[in-house]
């Protein structure tokens, strides 16, 4: 036998054609639809050491963690069975018909159905149905089988532990839940990979067992077990303090009292397998034995698709459990709009990204005003995986409009990608100011034009009552590349030329606008990291103040200006007044705030 040298907390379970993981911060579900793809689920759970102090006491903490795995491994397998068949492109009549007039999921009742129907039959079966054989017995043999004896109770527990194994045999005869038990299997064989330390690779998990000592076959076997004890020393117990005449009144009380002790006996099973699982020695073997039997039932081989799924899974426990950064991921599946807006919003905050952007990916996906997300609707699937796909994209931090690839600004419609800057609403005040300093027959020059959006709106608004001539100039050949495209999208009259400001300029102007790089050079490792990561630093760096492109264009402004023309410039919040010192040799200037009531624009006449 192969000996472990890198035992982990990591366990699992099988779920519907996939693998749940679950590790001390995290638990990962990968299940691989009809179509073949696999889809992950991923999300932070409370590590035991941030627990309450009392949660983590012996035998405290065995019932947290029966309670904490039973309901994640419920959602697990019910959110599994939602992703493992596709849906179709066009939902069922049923489940539109549903999700319009009551406003949940179809998925969503058949999840509280499976789960209420879950617990009634294991109640059913391994609580009542057991002690109803017993009562029968001892009614009719009652010298033999006396009630509220050791043999009572023995026999109680032998019913119990053969309808258990009734139970998983009868579970073998159907095909979807041998192919679980496979998906069992890969589970186990790939935490035996990790403990013994070889690679997670699907040949070396094959060649791994799949049997283990954290499983929760042994597990339930173990409460088998220890209830047999247990309710026999507290069921005698009861009944020699608390004597009941009525059969039924008795027969009532002590099925109460067993669900009332069955937490008790998940604390003390769980502390038992926690260290039967920590001692490698032969002499525990029979105690290991009947789970390693029970594992050989409810596991079986698994294929390179199903280990592929565990592997994935287990992979992205241990990345959670490692870095607090790793992100919690959604199946793709139908949910409701607010649910769906919450989480998007809370992993926003958590990333110091804007929230807003949570409300734009699925106004803009569903196609409907930011005003309606309040009303509350059902996603579908097919939505669903475009809206996920973009929430993914914007938590690498890539900037909203980027993913998109266009925004508005001034209601045009402008595109944009990683070779320009996305224009910013406070840009608009500039337009509006250049719009109201135009005049019919003017010629316009703006000046690092980036995306073309200033020049594209302003001759976009002009044409309408004016004739004016513009022109947009930039340095950069790719940022052209941009406008020319939002001029033609827009069908603005503008005419680009590539110049490093006034460079290769002729003529002189009615009105030059500008929105040159203003941000300090040492401030652009402390920007927001959308910004500093994704935006061209060319269109960004001002220089050692900020302030060198203004000492450039008022170098050689009066050879591009005519007489009364005006210059109208953004800057950034703080330099407005320091522009005004640069441009001191003009006829007249003023300063504009924006609707933050920041001065970002001035205005220059010459």
């Amino acid at each position: 036998m192969k000996k472990k040298t890198n035992l982990t907390y990591i366990g699992g379970q099988a779920v519907i054609q996939g693998v749940m993981m679950r590790g001390k911060s995290g638990m990962a579900t990968v299940v691989r639809n009809d179509k073949g793809e696999l889809q992950m689920e991923a999300k932070r759970i409370t590590p035991p050491q941030e627990r309450k102090k009392w949660m983590r006491f012996v035998f405290i903490r065995g019932i947290v963690n029966f309670i904490s795995s039973l309901v994640g491994g419920m959602q697990a397998l019910l959110r599994s069975s939602e992703v493992a068949i596709s849906e179709d492109e066009d939902p069922p009549k049923l489940n539109k018909w549903v999700a319009e007039n009551w406003k949940v999921s179809v998925s969503d009742i058949f999840t509280l159905i499976a789960t209420v129907l879950g617990v009634v039959i294991a109640v059913g079966l391994f609580m009542f149905l057991p002690q109803f054989f017993t009562g029968m017995i001892s009614d009719r043999f009652p010298e033999a089988i006396p009630a509220h004896r050791l043999w009572y109770y023995l026999l109680d527990g032998g019913f119990r532990l053969a309808i258990f194994v009734a139970y998983i045999l009868f579970t073998l005869l159907f095909k979807s839940l041998r192919e679980t038990y496979r998906y069992h299997g890969a589970e186990h064989k790939t935490i035996n990979c990790y403990e013994y330390g070889l690679p997670l690779t699907v040949e070396n998990v094959k060649g791994c067992s799949r049997l283990h000592d954290r499983c929760g076959t042994t597990f339930l076997f173990l409460v088998m077990f220890i209830s047999i004890i247990l309710f026999s020393l507290v069921g005698w117990g009861f009944h020699t303090v608390v004597p009941i005449d009525n059969k039924t009144l008795e027969r009532l009380a002590e099925f109460l009292l067993k669900l009332l002790l069955l937490p008790i006996v998940a604390s003390i099973s769980y502390e038992v397998l926690r260290l039967l699982s920590r001692i490698r020695s032969p002499i525990v073997l029979p105690l290991k034995a009947p789970g390693y039997l029970l594992q050989k039932l409810t596991t079986r081989e698994p294929t390179d698709e199903m280990i592929e799924c565990a592997i994935l899974a287990f992979q992205k426990v241990l990345d959670m459990d490692a870095d607090p950064a790793s992100p919690e991921k959604t199946f793709v599946t139908e949910t409701k709009l607010s649910k769906l807006q919450t989480m998007m919003k809370r992993h926003f905050a958590e990333k110091e990204i804007d929230e807003s952007d949570a409300e734009w990916i699925l106004s803009l996906t569903l196609g409907v005003p930011r005003s309606e997300l309040k009303t509350e609707r059902v996603v579908s699937q097919k939505e669903c995986g475009k809206i996920l796909a973009l929430y993914e994209e914007r938590l690498t931090g890539k900037p909203l409009w980027y993913i998109f690839g266009n925004t508005e600004f001034y209601g045009y419609r402008i595109e944009v990608d990683e070779r320009v800057l996305i224009p910013r609403p406070e840009t608009e005040v500039l337009v509006q100011q250049a719009i109201a300093a135009l005049s019919e027959g003017d010629r316009m020059l703006d000046l690092c034009t980036g995306s073309g959006a200033i020049a594209v709106a302003v001759a976009c608004e002009v044409a309408k009552d004016r004739n004016v001539t513009i022109t947009a100039a930039d340095i950069s050949e790719d940022a052209l590349e941009v406008a020319r495209k939002n001029i033609r999208l827009n069908k603005a009259n503008v005419a680009v030329v590539k110049s490093d400001l006034f460079e290769n300029i002729k003529g002189k102007f009615n009105l030059i606008t500008a929105n040159p790089p203003y941000v300090r050079s040492s401030e652009i490792p402390q920007l927001q990291r959308e910004v500093r990561d994704f935006e061209p630093h060319i269109a960004l760096d001002g220089g050692e103040d900020g302030l060198e492109f203004y000492r450039r264009i008022a170098s050689r402004i009066n050879r591009h200006i005519v007489r009364g023309g005006m210059l109208i410039l953004e800057c950034g919040e703080d330099q407005a007044q320091d522009v005004l010192k640069i441009f001191s040799k003009c006829d007249y200037a003023m300063v504009v705030k924006d609707l933050s009531g920041k001065e970002r624009v001035v205005k220059i006449v010459f």
